[in-house]
């Protein structure tokens, strides 16, 4: 007799790294369910930051499957900006999004899980959670709260079997950039770039998170040039602050261009 396949909700799913995750977890048998703000073939509807969106999400896991093993809680946007260009506008938009969809999505489910004594949280946050370069304070900060949040989870939880997990990767190609709104273009110049160079796929930054997960590890950071970066940081700290001026004035070069 077999076990029963994993169930499994991905948000973000209709593209990019929610997409790669959710096929990921198929290929390995588990049942996904897809979401993304818009529905789609394949896709429920699901608004991270609509409190209404998440009961139904909820209540539809409740109907279709009776619980859910994993919550993955990938959705997000890209953005940020230098602290003189960035207004408190656009960083609302982070905390509502980055930060307060995953809180949203941890609260949702958190009831279901106590009640079935299992179950995985996995949250997607960025290397931009644990190093912090210059003209990214609003998506530093709101990845680096997702990085807590995961943490507190993890604590608050273990008694009742959930684990929560929070993913780190660097620059990955992705569509991400496709969707970035934001008052400082310089910085969306050298982001897309950074994108767009990267030779890490989508594809490869889901195997490591279903590895990890699977490991048991709570922080997954799932890619070399993450992990060499924040080695940097917790080895070397002149180093790396060295190197995160040194980025902080080529932006203020792009800028001036």
């Amino acid at each position: 007799m077999t076990d029963a396949p994993l169930r499994v909700l991905v948000t973000g799913a209709a593209s990019g790294l929610g997409a790669a995750l959710a096929a990921a977890w198929e290929a390995d048998g588990a049942q996904v369910l897809r979401t993304d703000r818009a529905a789609g073939e394949g896709i429920l509807a699901l608004d991270i930051t609509s409190d209404a969106d998440w009961a139904a999400a909820r209540e539809h896991v409740e109907a279709t499957w009776g619980g859910l093993d994993v919550l993955v809680n990938n959705a997000g946007i890209a953005g940020g900006g230098r602290l003189d260009v960035a207004p408190i506008e656009e960083w609302q938009r982070l905390v509502e999004i980055n930060l307060l969809g995953a809180v949203r999505g941890t609260a949702t489910f958190t009831p279901l899980f106590k009640r079935q004594g299992s179950g995985r949280i996995v949250n997607i946050a960025s290397l931009a959670g644990l190093v912090h370069p210059a003209g990214m304070a609003g998506y530093n900060a709101t990845k680096a709260a997702v990085v807590a949040l995961t943490e507190t989870t993890g604590h608050e939880l273990a008694s009742y079997g959930v684990t929560a997990h929070v993913v780190c990767p660097s620059y990955f190609r992705t569509n991400l950039m496709a969707h970035a709104e934001g008052s400082d273009t310089a910085l969306q110049t050298v982001m897309t770039r950074l994108v767009e160079d990267s030779p890490i796929s989508a594809d490869d930054i889901a195997a490591a998170v279903l590895a990890g997960v699977e490991a048991g590890d709570e922080l997954i950071v799932p890619d070399e040039a993450a992990r060499g970066a924040y080695a940097l940081k917790v080895t070397d700290r002149a180093s790396y602050d060295a190197v995160m001026r040194a980025q902080a004035r080529k932006l203020e070069a792009i800028a001036d261009e």
